[in-house]
């Protein structure tokens, strides 16, 4: 007889779920290959009803992503007067699909946007990181204020970036997709316009304008 692989994991709970639970902790025992939805269908009637977010070991994560053992799982409930997750990054590697980001299960619109290298063998970005960070989670939290989004991501490349390749990228999600666009091209451009990140294209600078 084969011996049954289980899969134990922590579940983080949080405000309402802790209080349901009676415990901010959970450990499940999963069988091999589980997800995250069977780590939900495990704890009951704890998550029923609430619109949760999951995050695996601190990444945001949907219903189906695969649990490992020792993988802390957090749930998170909505907070008084609205909530919404904002993600920034700025990456020396390949940008990768950010629609992942910004699910959520309020949001009926999920409105992505590409920048990429066009023309010329390659670009070169530079940033001042810790400035152009504090940037870019302002423009993507004042995005999500003013458009009602349930969740906005905004990610830049620095280094060198191949033709055809992605130099940043944004996701925006909301109930309705007029928001979502509205929201998604707020964000790419008060980055442009705002953000400290310089282009250097064929040896030369590029000339933006002076932020206002």
């Amino acid at each position: 007889m084969r011996d049954i692989v289980s899969v134990k994991v922590t579940v983080r709970l949080f405000a309402q779920l802790r209080e349901r639970a009676g415990r901010s902790e959970m450990e499940l025992d999963l069988p091999d290959g589980a997800v995250v939805r069977d780590a939900i269908a495990a704890m009951g009637d704890v998550a029923s009803g609430l619109p949760v977010v999951m995050a695996i070991n601190r990444e945001y994560a949907d219903e189906a992503a695969p649990l490992s053992a020792g993988d802390e799982l957090a749930l998170i409930p909505p907070v008084s007067g609205g909530w919404a997750l904002v993600h920034v990054a700025l990456r020396s590697e390949p940008l990768e699909d950010l629609s992942s980001r910004v699910r959520d299960p309020r949001a009926g619109a999920v409105v992505t946007f590409s920048g990429v290298t066009r023309e010329v063998e390659h670009l070169d970005y530079e940033a001042y990181e810790e400035m152009a960070l504090e940037r870019m989670r302002a423009i993507a939290e004042a995005a999500v204020e003013r458009h009602g989004l349930c969740a906005a991501a905004v990610e830049h490349r620095v280094g060198r970036v191949p033709l055809s390749e992605p130099s940043v990228m944004v996701a925006a999600s909301a109930p309705h997709r007029g928001e979502a666009f509205a929201g998604a091209r707020e964000i790419i451009d008060e980055l442009k316009a705002h953000a400290p990140i310089w282009k250097r294209e064929e040896g030369e600078w590029v000339q933006g304008s002076k932020p206002a």
